[in-house]
């Protein structure tokens, strides 16, 4: 089981031996702490929890303060639980706790799920929020490229309502995205660094959680 919290940092071109481009995002991860071990015993399922990111007590709450301080363990920016289970079953290869994770658990060509919050982009209109193509400048229509189009009501498909799930303008971004099966490039402990290939959510400095 791996896994680790870091911070998304710029996205740059890596070239393989074979003369290959690839398109990857450098992530700075600092070594985590593990903070807790959960058990289903106790919690009512097993984890792991890491805390990573340097901070003061005065930035955290009580509740975290007397977290760490009850272990003895400093405090931390972030702290992240990370279910440990394999194939459906809990993973009893638990991590001490206090002991520290860095990117040194990963190698390159490893396969890793990233998560992260994606960038929010606001209230906006069904053309950019759901693709909706808009409709064309003819016939009459002024104003309506950008349209979202009848949304049901009168005694139509829904009985006269909005059917649920109607894909309608709204909030878009920040909410929680995971992109699966992205490959290890590079992985530098002296700065604390993994290179992962493609994009992964959110802007610079949002943390973000790997695991394989």
């Amino acid at each position: 089981m791996k896994f680790i919290l870091g911070t998304k940092g710029k996205m740059t071109t890596v070239y393989t031996e074979e003369g290959m481009a690839f398109a990857a995002t450098v992530i700075i991860a600092t070594p985590n702490v593990v903070t807790q071990i959960k058990t289903a015993e106790k919690e009512g399922y097993a984890a792991m929890q890491v805390g990573a990111g340097d901070t003061t007590d005065k930035r955290v709450n009580k509740a975290q303060l007397g977290h760490a301080k009850g272990k003895a363990l400093k405090v931390f920016r972030e702290m992240r639980p990370r279910p440990t289970t394999r194939e459906g079953a809990p993973d009893t290869n638990f991590p001490e706790l206090g002991s520290t994770i860095d990117v040194s658990a990963f190698a390159v060509g490893d396969k890793v799920t990233v998560s992260a919050i994606s960038k929010g982009r606001g209230f906006q209109g069904v053309v950019k929020r759901h693709g909706f193509h808009g409709g064309p400048r003819s016939h009459g229509q002024k104003h309506s490229e950008r349209s979202p189009g009848s949304i049901g009501g009168g005694g139509g498909r829904a009985g006269g309502r909005v059917a649920k799930g109607m894909r309608m303008a709204g909030r878009m971004g920040q909410e929680r995205v995971s992109v699966r099966n992205l490959s290890v490039l590079q992985v530098h402990p002296a700065t604390n660094e993994i290179v992962i290939s493609g994009a992964i959510p959110g802007r610079k400095g949002t943390v973000v959680e790997i695991r394989a």
